[in-house]
């Protein structure tokens, strides 16, 4: 079908809806109502989100969060060791059947998360904080918690998340990146719990409940479950900006120490011989642990680019780096710091280096697009915005940025379809972005 000739008659608001209806029939039914037994308890609830559906919006959703984090890390003994301690729980859980995955993402704000079928992920930085194997076996058993307990679903079933299921994939649009002369407002929050759920404080709860009973049935002291929660507690009284993400997601309150108390001196006090494995812990990760000094510098930088201190922050990157010498994560902290310091040359070298220290990952080469989109050099942002489309395909945003270098080379056709894809894929959700294509495709007269 010749793309220019559909769409040249038609008015801007048949444009709009033929662009909905496309969206709305690729993507599918998203909902179907009915009862369910929940697998915790028993009983009979409300759910509008099969299992099969979680598991899809897991594939489609959480290879996007783990690449804002970073990406999975290179350390493939830390990867296999969070995996190992993961996969001691799963004989206990109630939904054995979830395709269950651990990872450990390079990204250093403390946090860890899990999607609803099953992708549980913890992050650098909260494994320095960590005491013992028993404290990381109580952090995945309580997102092994939230999986098991269908959180995430049952808060879609109440319509509390329809918005990132409508939009699909989408939302990422408004949230991966900046272009268009607004990186300051973009880059410095990038990658920072963009796409995870909201947990209430009930959910908290059982998540908890049944992480404790996970961690013990797996062979672990309950002590660890209170260590856990004593060091949240703790952060939460003492430092709660260092872990803003982490409670805005997961409500933490003195409650939850005190039934973890009450726990281990009670229904698991038959637990307290049971193993922490300190030592087996601190030797697995110890090649992050050489990293500490460097890592606390990035979270010390990331806070100044969260004040929009970029002075600051460059300052403490380029410490780090001197300490991180081959981090992909610093790198691409560093970059994004230099892009909001309107320094895209400089930018471009950090980003080119990250692309080399970890080149499976696309967040490099969606920085360097960026980047050379602003120094003009369209060619070479095209290669990178498809080489990022590549490797994690289904972002708006690289369908979009392809069309705007394109637009820029002067290639017209080649830049319109793009501009028509991004619009079908985002639904036409009303942007800066497609705000633009419409008004390119209004301007080539492939609307009106």
């Amino acid at each position: 079908m010749n793309t220019n000739s559909a769409i040249r008659q038609i008015s801007r608001r048949q444009f709009l809806k033929y662009c909905g209806l496309i969206s709305a029939s690729a993507a599918g039914p998203i909902f179907f109502t009915g009862c369910a037994v929940d697998p915790v308890t028993g009983k009979k609830q409300l759910m509008m989100v099969s299992a099969q559906q979680e598991i899809g919006i897991d594939k489609q959703q959480a290879p996007f969060q783990f690449s804002s984090d970073y990406g999975i890390t290179q350390d493939t003994d830390i990867n296999r060791y969070v995996s190992d301690v993961g996969k001691k729980l799963l004989p206990n859980v109630h939904r054995p059947q979830m395709p269950y995955n651990f990872q450990c993402v390079n990204a250093t704000y403390i946090n860890a998360y899990a999607f609803p079928g099953g992708s549980i992920a913890v992050t650098r930085g909260i494994l320095l904080k960590l005491d013992n194997e028993a404290e990381l076996a109580s952090l995945l058993g309580h997102e092994l918690g939230h999986v098991n307990a269908r959180h995430a679903a049952e808060q879609m079933s109440k319509g509390q998340l329809s918005s990132l299921l409508v939009g699909g994939i989408s939302i990422v649009a408004s949230t991966q990146g900046s272009g268009l002369g607004d990186l300051t407002q973009q880059l410095g929050a990038l990658g920072q719990g963009l796409l995870l759920s909201k947990y209430s404080r009930d959910n908290e709860r059982e998540a908890d409940s049944l992480g404790n009973e996970y961690m013990v049935k797996a062979g672990f002291s309950s002590k660890g479950f209170v260590g856990l929660m004593e060091m949240l507690n703790s952060l939460h009284k003492e430092n709660p900006g260092s872990v803003q993400v982490l409670f805005s997601t997961h409500p933490m309150s003195s409650e939850r120490l005190t039934a973890a108390v009450q726990r281990e001196k009670g229904v698991y006090a038959y637990s307290k011989e049971q193993p922490l494995n300190r030592d087996r812990y601190m030797d697995s990760i110890a090649s992050l642990r050489m990293k500490k000094q460097g890592i606390e510098l990035l979270q010390e930088g990331e806070k100044h680019m969260g004040k929009k201190e970029y002075d600051k922050a460059e300052v403490v990157f380029k410490k780090s780096l001197n300490i991180l010498k081959n981090d992909y994560t610093a790198h691409m902290l560093m970059s994004k710091c230099l892009m909001t310091r309107e320094k895209p040359e400089q930018a471009l070298s950090y980003a080119d280096r990250a692309k080399k220290i970890y080149p499976a990952e696309p967040q490099g080469f969606y920085i360097a697009g960026i980047a050379n989109s602003e120094l003009k050099k369209y060619d070479t942002a095209y290669q990178n915005f498809s080489k990022c489309d590549e490797l994690l395909p289904g972002n708006p945003q690289m369908t979009f940025f392809k069309g705007f270098c394109l637009d820029k080379k002067g290639d017209k056709d080649p830049a319109a379809n793009n501009y028509i894809t991004y619009l079908k894929m985002i639904n036409y959700q009303p942007n800066k972005y497609s705000k633009y294509a419409y008004d390119r495709l209004k301007e080539w007269g492939y609307a009106k």
